[in-house]
């Protein structure tokens, strides 16, 4: 009886990355969780069982999140997670908000030789911001400071991440198609997978 009030409870939760649409006008606007504000040292992170969110960890280094930091609901990336996204706007978020973004580039990024790229948006309802189509219309500082916190950012845990450089939207949007289209084969395999 407990077991079935537990998995009655499980099923009435949402959960953030599965029962959140991406949005209908993705790839151009879609739908952002944010899991980590803007200027955090905590690292928080979804477990992908429960949808809740976790503390992975205190950043080792003396360095915060440039930006609110996030994912794409119902999408699947190379690293076998939701795809990463980093939204500028003016303020820091809570945990678990989600918004309306805009993609304007992408930052390459490989994470202990993994392929982990960072689709960088604006939030779309942010007058500040807005109005940036384009990852080239940032200061070049701002850049920078993305870059440097990533390579930065778990030098004191003894991990190496690389930047390898920033693309523009196009590559952006086709990024999300395909994490759409990756997230739809993932959900119909796990619905197809044999249970233990």
């Amino acid at each position: 009886q407990k077991n079935k009030q537990q998995q009655q409870q499980q099923t009435n939760m949402a959960h953030a990355w599965h029962n959140l649409e991406v949005g209908k006008e993705a790839p151009e606007l879609f739908n952002a969780v944010i899991e980590i504000p803007k200027g955090s040292k905590v690292k928080y992170e979804l477990d992908k069982a429960t949808g809740l969110l976790k503390v992975d960890r205190i950043l080792s280094s003396s360095v915060v999140y440039p930006a609110n930091y996030g994912f794409i609901p119902q999408t699947y990336g190379d690293d076998k997670d939701p795809l990463d996204v980093l939204v500028l706007m003016q303020t820091p978020v809570s945990p678990m908000i989600f918004l309306r973004c805009k993609p304007i580039g992408v930052m390459g990024m490989i994470d202990q030789g993994e392929q982990d790229d960072k689709i960088v948006c604006v939030h779309a309802d942010d007058p500040e911001y807005c109005h940036y189509n384009n990852i080239s219309e940032l200061a070049p500082h701002k850049l920078n400071e993305l870059q440097i916190f990533f390579e930065d950012y778990k030098k004191l845990e003894g991990k190496t991440v690389k930047v390898t450089g920033f693309q523009g939207p196009d590559v952006a949007k086709k990024i999300v198609v395909d994490g759409i289209q990756a997230y739809k084969t993932y959900v119909s395999e796990q619905a197809n997978r044999p249970l233990d």
